[in-house]
């Protein structure tokens, strides 16, 4: 039976799904498709305590829109402290600015899905 904190965060990514944010809609568009050889995302997906903005199985790669909330001293300390225990247990994360999804979604939807591809590969 699921503790009462992971039915917490499984809910609240379920409402996060509602409201994602702009660049997170744009890139879910790109990401969101399940063609022959590309690989397969999920959105705003729990794990543990956190929720990961894209997040492939496969790959063990999680994908952070980080917008002005993660400008700050304070949160980039903490962001490299999560990241560090994430890769701790072998998930890679992928921080990519929201400005980057506005000026090239192509260009940034493209280098997730060949990260994601490339870690697959390496995991062969």
């Amino acid at each position: 039976m699921e503790s009462n904190a992971a039915l917490k965060i499984v809910k609240r990514a379920r409402a996060l799904r509602k409201t994602m944010t702009e660049p997170e809609i744009m890139l879910w568009s790109r990401l969101k498709g399940r063609g022959r050889g590309q690989p397969i995302f999920r959105r705003q997906f729990a794990y543990e305590a956190m929720i990961f903005d894209f997040y492939c199985p496969a790959a063990k790669l999680a994908v952070e829109i980080d917008g002005a909330t993660h400008w700050s001293e304070e949160k980039r300390a903490k962001d490299e402290a999560r990241d560090a225990w994430l890769t701790g247990r072998g998930i890679t994360v992928l921080r990519i600015g929201a400005g980057a999804v506005f000026h090239d979604l192509s260009v940034v939807s493209d280098g997730v899905i060949l990260r994601a591809l490339e870690l697959i590969a390496a995991r062969g």
